[in-house]
């Protein structure tokens, strides 16, 4: 995607040839800023202090701590070291398994001398897996916004909820759920996206308002409380949101607030995706209410906000009372039975074993 007409991924190498270039999301959508990881531990914090973030960037940052790691230490200890340090940063999303799992095994047998060239390539074969993946979400769900526009008989616009940021931001490109938002835009099709703020981080006020208004899309921030309402009064056409586990069974673990979407939209006959890449299935587990683990972040989140004041300086001020304990529940779980369709790069399928078996075959055998 462009960033004041200049092409950018979210993560790639410097030019130096070894160091590892990001944008810095908390930074964002106030200031563009970019960061360099030179080592494990930098790598380790940009993900765990949210400097990138969506699961499927998560992966591809854990795949360059890996190559950061082994370019210091490539012995069996040395990369089982980088891949526990990675795996500890965040416990939700399964991508960061799955990336530190492929970068191991293309490791593993290898000479020492010859491992940093093999884990820079791995790495870089993820990220463009990735852009070529959430590509082809694009198309499938371009599809489904086509179709809920000539259903409607081609209304001025038609309107799709979103939660969080799914965007371009959340991967290495295009994006998940906005993904097919911009393919919708980019063939002419009048899309307008409803952007909840998502509270407590603001990921959708903050940064999908921003991606979608560099790139020409119409949408209006709301609340997220605001969502119920609107679907009651058929100003939702549908919703599609990202993931960032996705059991093989079929239920959606994503940002905080994105169930109770589910729940208005089910109330409400509003058809709600949820798009997602290949690396975002568990296929170890079948109940996500029960077996997902659920990252609780710093209480700060919830008691402090941060935004450019009226003189132009950004700081971060407290909304709750002092004294005033608070809970920070990052993501929660939707069940299946609430989620019309999964929209993958194979395609589009039901959520369910049976739905997704049936796009991924090579899974059937457990």
């Amino acid at each position: 995607m462009k960033v004041d007409g200049k092409p950018y991924r979210t993560i790639w190498r410097h030019e130096d040839g070894w160091s590892v270039e990001i944008i810095d999301q908390t930074k964002l959508p106030h200031e563009f800023v970019l960061a360099q990881l030179t080592t494990l531990e930098d790598a380790a914090h940009a993900i765990k202090a949210m400097l990138v973030r969506g699961a499927p960037l998560v992966g591809a940052t854990a795949a360059y701590g890996m190559c950061l790691a082994v370019r210091e230490d490539p012995s069996d200890e040395g990369i089982d070291r980088a891949y526990q340090v990675l795996f500890a940063t965040r416990p939700t999303a399964v991508n960061l398994r799955w990336a530190l799992d492929v970068m191991r095994d293309a490791m593993r047998n290898l000479p020492r001398e010859k491992r940093a060239a093999a884990a820079y390539a791995k790495a870089a074969e993820i990220c463009d897996d990735d852009v070529a993946t959430c590509s082809a979400i694009g198309d499938h769900g371009l599809s489904l916004i086509r179709e809920a526009w000539e259903k409607k008989g081609r209304p001025e616009r038609v309107n799709v909820l979103t939660h969080c940021n799914a965007g371009w931001l959340a991967t290495v490109d295009w994006g998940t759920a906005l993904a097919p938002i911009y393919k919708a835009h980019d063939a002419g099709l009048p899309v307008h996206v409803w952007v909840d703020e998502t509270r407590p981080r603001n990921q959708g006020a903050s940064l999908s308002a921003w991606e979608l208004g560099r790139h020409g899309v119409p949408h209006t921030v709301i609340t997220d409380n605001a969502g119920g309402h609107i679907m009651q009064h058929g100003l939702v056409d549908l919703c599609i949101v990202g993931t960032d586990r996705t059991t093989g069974t079929g239920d959606v673990c994503n940002k905080i607030g994105t169930y109770l979407k589910a729940l208005a939209a089910h109330d409400n006959g509003v058809p709600f995706y949820v798009a997602l890449p290949h690396s975002t299935i568990d296929w170890t587990i079948d109940d996500g209410v029960k077996e997902i683990p659920i990252e609780q972040r710093d209480a700060a989140e919830v008691t402090e906000m941060t935004g450019r004041a009226a003189d132009g300086r950004i700081v971060t001020v407290r909304i709750t009372p002092e004294g005033s304990p608070a809970a920070n529940y990052a993501f929660d779980v939707t069940p299946r039975k609430y989620v019309t369709g999964l929209i993958t790069e194979r395609g589009v399928c039901a959520a369910s074993p049976e739905g997704l078996r049936g796009l991924y075959p090579e899974r059937s055998g457990g």
